[in-house]
């Protein structure tokens, strides 16, 4: 006995079980039951974004965080490229937040890594001039070393061009005469060794002898000062001395007045010359301590001025 099959109910269960799996695809792909909200931000790059494509993951601190919208140049400077993010909200993407491009390793994916975020910073708000807030960058890895290989290439080549400048034909000329030259004075330096060691040896000898007599000379010195000494105090008491003898003398009388005319020029013409000789021997003292030697050698005679003649008369 055949059982019969209704194919109107059996036609009827598959398109329903159809349109429920449909459905189920679709609620699923739109987010389930939880379906995420994104806001959308603007970030201005100023550098190639080879490799960066449509949906490229934007991450924050390496946390997925939203993707890329859009990229677009900037119509009024071609240079710029506008990136458009769709970021979950509720991402604290906050003022001084940072966007910088990245690569996955070795096979060269772009991506967009957010950093900074401090906590005292306010969020990021649109202002009056962009409809979408707008995320400050800086310079990927590879375009920081691009700039520094540039600046390094171009010092290379400055100075490879002060080399080649310092190496000229002129320069290596000059170079090679003054190498000459120095080999000549160590040869004519070598040719006088033993004279040259001969000479330091007298030197040294010289100044071994002019040390002694400035030890010898010590003595000396310290009798002419005290000499000199003597003679100023024995000027002083001879000046006390005719203070008070002309205060005698005032109170004799006139006899004795003729007698103080009479001497006291004497007197100040002694204490002049007393005076003069203390000068000079203070003078000797003083030039024997500059110059020790000058007793034992003499003193080098000053040379003639212009126009002065060996005789010292001046030439017409």
């Amino acid at each position: 006995m055949e059982t019969k099959v209704n194919y109107a109910v059996v036609g009827a269960f598959v398109l329903l079980l159809a349109t429920v799996l449909v459905a189920a695809a679709l609620w699923l792909a739109a987010g389930g039951a939880i379906q995420k909200k994104y806001d959308i931000y603007l970030a201005i790059e100023e550098e190639s974004v080879a490799g960066l494509n449509l949906n490229a993951p934007v991450k924050y601190n390496g946390v997925d965080v939203g993707k890329v919208r859009q990229i677009q140049l900037d119509p009024g400077n071609p240079e710029r490229v506008n990136l458009l993010f769709a970021i979950e909200r509720g991402t604290p993407i906050k003022e001084d937040t940072v966007a910088v491009l990245k690569t996955q390793g070795l096979t060269g994916i772009a991506y967009v890594e957010l950093s900074g975020g401090a906590d005292h910073a306010p969020l990021l708000q649109a202002t009056a001039d962009n409809e979408y807030p707008v995320i400050r960058t800086k310079p990927s890895l590879s375009t920081r070393l691009e700039n520094v290989l540039t600046s390094v290439l171009a010092k290379l080549d400055a100075s490879s061009s002060h080399l080649n400048d310092i190496l000229s034909a002129e320069n290596q000329a000059a170079f090679k005469n003054s190498l000459a030259d120095i080999a000549s004075v160590a040869h004519t330096l070598a040719a006088r060794k033993e004279s040259i060691d001969a000479g330091l040896v007298d030197a040294a000898r010289l100044f071994a002898h002019a040390s002694q007599a400035s030890v010898k000379l010590e003595p000396a010195l310290d009798r002419i000062g005290r000499a000199a000494d003597a003679v100023e105090k024995m000027g002083n008491e001879v000046t006390r001395t005719s203070a008070s003898a002309g205060k005698t003398i005032n109170s004799v009388g006139s006899d004795v007045g003729r007698f103080t005319a009479e001497t006291m020029p004497e007197l100040e013409r002694l204490l002049r010359e007393l005076s003069v000789l203390s000068t000079s021997l203070r003078r000797l003292s003083e030039q024997i301590e500059r110059d020790p030697s000058g007793l034992l050698f003499g003193h080098r005679p000053l040379p003639n001025g212009p126009g002065e003649s060996s005789a010292g008369v001046s030439q017409p």
